[in-house]
Parts: structure tokens; C-alpha cells; sequence
């Protein structure tokens, strides 16, 4: 997706363009969640690369494992091999029918295979990247520990990343909560052991030491989460929360700006954070997003671009 260059563009020309560009891409997302969902249920792919729904599906797949071996030891099951095989791709599909988990699941599987490309591409480590050192190095006893956290919880992202696993204590509180409800419902008929499952598992579960949940206290605890705004220094990850909170957007969302068609969206993000066209161009640049900035996008203000933004949000 290129934007085109304007001749004597006026602030209105280039707004509209990428309002139009920003609601194509932003469509374009929006209709891929069903598609996600009936791919993940038939498998013919036409429109997702078969590594994002392969990962998608092996995610779902593991949450639902994760779950069902907790019903499995609260039910006192004989065989808890079987038990799982017998009932796993149901609850995956189940659980695929929640859309925010879904888009939750879809947004960690983008995460790893861009991780992995800015690596290949521009030398950027999907784990100890400069900014990360600097914090595990500082003077500040708190701020090194979570940073030191942080880092063993990347290190453990990118591995589960290349197992297609996901812990479930590394979902957002909320989407966690989901995924009980979606057991409970799945196992009316052993209400009780179902209960049994999820009080054991949410007896383990601290948001507050999940990756993104340290990720989130490294960004707030920066002072300045524009810090965290140079990818090659922040990395995917502190990058992308930093991003969220700067342009105030969902990280998911900011994740998602890095898929193919979605450039309009990174470039709005970056300049409603803060940064001035050329450092947007230099970030672009770094993550290989296919857009080409118009003529005229110095000239928009932090508030108009945030109103583009949050104009045109999926599910807004």
C-alpha cells in the first residue's frame, strides 16, 4: 500500500487521504477476525498467511489444553491423555468465538513473527534490546528488578513463540476471565469440578508479573514513555506498549499497525505520540512499513492526527 504524493496539498487533502487509507486498513483488519475464526474452524486459506492462522489455532489450542488439565485433575479423570484429546479442539473453537481473545491471540502471533523479522532484517534483538540493558542497569533497585523480569519474560515470549505455546497467565486479566467463562460454559454438565479448575488457576494468576504487565511498569516507570519510541533502541515490545500509551490506543492495535496494509496506521500512531515527520519516516523506515508519507503530513497537528486515529479505530 503506498499513499501518494499531493502537488500544493491543503490540510484538508491530506487528512482525507489518510482518513481513506487509515479506514481501508483499519476494514481490512476488521473483516480478517471472522475470516480468522472460519479459517481456524476449516482451514482454507486464502486471505491470512498460513503461519498466523497455524500459530493462531496452535495458541487457542494450548489455552484450551491448559484449561482442560485443570478440569481434568479437579473431575479426577482415569485418563487425562484422553480426556484432553477428546475435548481440546472443541473448547480452541470456543474460545475462538470470543472476539476480543481472538484478536488478543491473532495480535501475540503477529508480535512473534515481526519480532523475529526486525531481527532478520534490521538487527534488532527480540530480547535484550539497548533500551532494556540500560534499565537493568540502573541505579534504581525497583526499576533493575522489573527490568531483570522483563527480560527473563521476553526471553520465555520468544520461546513459547517458537513452541506455539501461550501460559495462561501471560493473558490480560480480563481475556483470562473470558477464557474461565468459556470452561464453565463448555463444562456445564460438571459445574462444579469446572469451578474447582478455574479457582486453582486464578489462585496462580498476577497480571502484575505477566510480560506485558512488567513491560507496562518498565514504560510507566521511564517517566517519559516517548523513550521507548525508537524501535531499534526500544525493541517490538517496550516499543509497541510505549506506543499504545503515548497515542493512546490498545497495544493490540499497535501491534496490529505493523501487518501488511496497516502503515497509515503506525505513521498516525507514531506522530499522534509526539515524534516530528522525520523521525515517523525513520521509524518506518526501521520497521519496513509499505507506506510512503504525503506531502503535507509535517503539517498535522498531534490533535488532528489523534482524531484520525480515533476516528477510525476497529471496533469504534
Amino acid at each position: 500500500m503506498t499513499v501518494e504524493s499531493l502537488a500544493e496539498p491543503t490540510l484538508e487533502s491530506v487528512e482525507s487521504l489518510l482518513r481513506d487509507e487509515l479506514a481501508h486498513g483499519d476494514a481490512a483488519l476488521s473483516t480478517s477476525a471472522p475470516v480468522l475464526r472460519h479459517l481456524l474452524a476449516h482451514g482454507d486459506n486464502a486471505l491470512l498467511s498460513d503461519e498466523v492462522v497455524a500459530r493462531t489455532r496452535a495458541l487457542l489450542a494450548d489455552v484450551a489444553s491448559q484449561l482442560l488439565d485443570a478440569l481434568a485433575e479437579a473431575v479426577a479423570a482415569a485418563d487425562p491423555v484422553a480426556f484432553l484429546a477428546g475435548r481440546r479442539d472443541s473448547l480452541a473453537l470456543a474460545l475462538a468465538d470470543e472476539p476480543a481473545l481472538l484478536a488478543h491471540v491473532h495480535a501475540l502471533a503477529i508480535e512473534g513473527i515481526v519480532s523475529l523479522e526486525l531481527q532478520a532484517r534490521s538487527g534488532i534483538d527480540p530480547v535484550l534490546c539497548p533500551r532494556l540493558q540500560e534499565l537493568v542497569a540502573s541505579p534504581d533497585g525497583d526499576l533493575a528488578g522489573i527490568a531483570i523480569a522483563a527480560l527473563a519474560a521476553q526471553a520465555r515470549f520468544i520461546l513459547h513463540h517458537g513452541q506455539m505455546t501461550l501460559p495462561l497467565g501471560e493473558l490480560p486479566g480480563d481475556l483470562l476471565a473470558q477464557a474461565f467463562r468459556v470452561l464453565e460454559s463448555h463444562a456445564a454438565k460438571r459445574g462444579d469440578a469446572a469451578r474447582a479448575a478455574v479457582h486453582q488457576l486464578s489462585a496462580q494468576f498476577d497480571e502484575n508479573h505477566s510480560r506485558l504487565g512488567l513491560i507496562s511498569q518498565l514504560v510507566a516507570r521511564m517517566g517519559e514513555p516517548a523513550l521507548g519510541l525508537d524501535i531499534r533502541h526500544a525493541g517490538l515490545a517496550i516499543f509497541a506498549t510505549a506506543l499504545a500509551a503515548t497515542s493512546k490506543q490498545e497495544r493490540d492495535v499497535c501491534v496490529l499497525s505493523f501487518a501488511d496494509g496497516r502503515g497509515v496506521r503506525l505513521a498516525l500512531s507514531l506522530r499522534a505520540a509526539g515524534l516530528t515527520a522525520a523521525e515517523v519516516e525513520s521509524q518506518l523506515l526501521h520497521a519496513d512499513a509499505d507506506v510512503v508519507l504525503p506531502q503535507g503530513f509535517a503539517a498535522l497537528s498531534e490533535d488532528r492526527v489523534a482524531l484520525l486515529l480515533h476516528g477510525s479505530a476497529p471496533g469504534e
